[in-house]
C-alpha cells in the first residue's frame, strides 16, 4: 500500500530564525516544508511553483505582508490554505484577517505542540484559532450600534438550543476539547456542532462567531 504524502507546507517569515525553529518543528512531526520565503512576493511565487497544502504566514513581512500574500493565494494557490503566525502586537491586523476568512491563527510564543496541532487542522480543512488570539480579538472589539446588535440577535436565533450552547462556549475561546468536555459531548460531535453553528450563522471561521455572539449579548 502506497503512504499518504505528509502534508506540504511553506513557511513565510522574514525572521531567519523564526524559519528555522518552524522547519524544525514541522519536519519532525512529519510535515514536508515545501519552501520557505522571507518576503511576501517571493512566498506568493512559492505558493504557484510548489502548491503547497498550508501556508504559514508571518503578518509583517517586506514587500506584501501576511493579509495581501493571504488573498492572494486565492488565485496563485487556490487549495492552498492561510495560516496566520502572529503576536499579541498585532491586534488589528488579526482583526482585519477574520474578516477576510483566513484558516487560522497561531501565536509566535505558542508551544511546538500547539503549532502542530494548528497545522494539521488547518490542513485537514479545519480552522484553527488559538484561545489566546480569540480572547484578544474579543477585547478589541468594542459593542456597536442598534443595528449590529439586531442583525447578531436575529442570526443566533436561528440556532437550536445546543447550538446556542456550543456558541456560548466558543466565543470563550474554548477549543474543540475543552468545548466537549463542558459540554459532555465527544469531540467529534463538537466539530459537527461547530460546523453547524458557523454554517447556520453565515461566519467563516471561530472568530467570526464569537464576535456575533458578542454583539448579541452587547
Amino acid at each position: 500500500m502506497t503512504a499518504a504524502p505528509a502534508t506540504s507546507v511553506l513557511i513565510a517569515d522574514d525572521e531567519p530564525l523564526v524559519v528555522e525553529g518552524v522547519r524544525t518543528v514541522l519536519e519532525a512531526a512529519g510535515f514536508r516544508v515545501a519552501a520557505t520565503a522571507n518576503d511576501g512576493r517571493a512566498a506568493v511565487a512559492a505558493a504557484e511553483r510548489h502548491r503547497p497544502d498550508v501556508a504559514l504566514l508571518d503578518l509583517h513581512m517586506p514587500g506584501l505582508g501576511g493579509l495581501a500574500v493571504a488573498e492572494r493565494l486565492a488565485a496563485a494557490s487556490p487549495l492552498t490554505r492561510a495560516l496566520v503566525l502572529t503576536s499579541f502586537g498585532d491586534q488589528a491586523n488579526v482583526l482585519a484577517a477574520v474578516e477576510r476568512g483566513a484558516a487560522g491563527f497561531v501565536l509566535k510564543s505558542c508551544t511546538p505542540e500547539e503549532l502542530v496541532t494548528a497545522v494539521r487542522a488547518v490542513a485537514a480543512g479545519e480552522a484553527y484559532l488559538s484561545p489566546a488570539v480569540t480572547r484578544m480579538v474579543l477585547g478589541l472589539v468594542a459593542p456597536e450600534a442598534a443595528p449590529r446588535r439586531r442583525d447578531a440577535l436575529a442570526r443566533v436565533d436561528r440556532l437550536a438550543a445546543r447550538e446556542r450552547e456550543v456558541l456560548d462556549l466558543l466565543a470563550e475561546g474554548l477549543p474543540n476539547a475543552e468545548i466537549a468536555a463542558r459540554a459532555h459531548m465527544s469531540e467529534a460531535t463538537v466539530k459537527t456542532y461547530v460546523s453547524r453553528v458557523l454554517a447556520k450563522l453565515g461566519c467563516t471561521n471561530r472568530v467570526q462567531a464569537a464576535l456575533l455572539a458578542r454583539d448579541a449579548r452587547s
